[in-house]
């Protein structure tokens, strides 16, 4: 909001920007499609599927430019200010090219209070970018989110729109780090409760990968 009152002038994107991709590259396979075609029978109208479609294509084009917003238009037979409106509208639909690990560290009050910060600047000095950059190498992006729905872990982040890691460290972050250019992303993991301990003696979902105990979040050293 600080930025918005400084900066009241939001630049509007550029309207005809040179593509990213060659029309050859921007097709659907034949799964593709019928995957897509699946999506649709799933809904009354064919619009009811553009998250879907739009998040199929991100995982093939690694990012959504205005082409393959308009080839996922074309597919599912809507107006392409329809996807278009769809698109932006999510953060989670990256509209630039990002890294190959997107890490969405949050900030928000709760993660705020217990080190959300600290670790993004941890992060920033590690990596040597700043938040919104990528890594020479392509290897990370650095980005500062709102909610994440994880207060009762905090300082956490995602990785690239996955799994959460929680209750960070400067030591959990090197580790995580370590593992993602190894090519090892992190398990899903969920945090047992309190009251699961108490009353459930232990973690109430048995389909977890792993689990972690609650831990009682820090206070931060810094808020900005």
């Amino acid at each position: 909001m600080a930025d918005f009152i400084k900066h009241p002038e939001v630049p509007l994107p550029d309207l005809d920007p040179a593509p990213s991709f060659s029309e050859e590259e921007l097709v659907f396979t034949e799964e593709e499609r019928a995957q897509i075609a699946e999506y649709v029978r799933r809904y009354p109208t064919a619009d009811g599927a553009v998250m879907r479609a739009l998040w199929l294509a991100q995982e093939k084009f690694g990012f959504l430019p205005p082409e393959v917003i308009r080839l996922v238009a074309e597919t599912l037979g809507i107006p392409y200010a329809q996807a278009y409106g769809v698109a932006t509208f999510y953060t989670q639909y990256y509209k630039q090219k990002k890294g190959r690990y997107v890490l969405d560290v949050c900030t928000s009050f709760s993660c705020q209070l217990c080190g959300g910060y600290d670790m993004l600047h941890y992060l920033e000095e590690q990596l040597g970018i700043q938040k919104g950059e990528t890594t020479e190498d392509g290897l990370f992006t650095l980005q500062e989110v709102e909610c994440l729905g994880a207060c009762g872990s905090a300082p956490m982040l995602q990785v690239t729109n996955g799994p959460y890691v929680f209750n960070l460290t400067p030591e959990k972050l090197d580790a995580l780090l370590e593992d993602l250019r190894a090519g090892k992303m992190p398990a899903f993991t969920s945090v047992t409760l309190p009251q699961d301990e108490d009353e459930m003696g232990g973690n109430r979902r048995s389909d977890a990968p792993q689990s972690a105990v609650y831990e009682t979040p820090p206070v931060a050293r810094t808020l900005e």
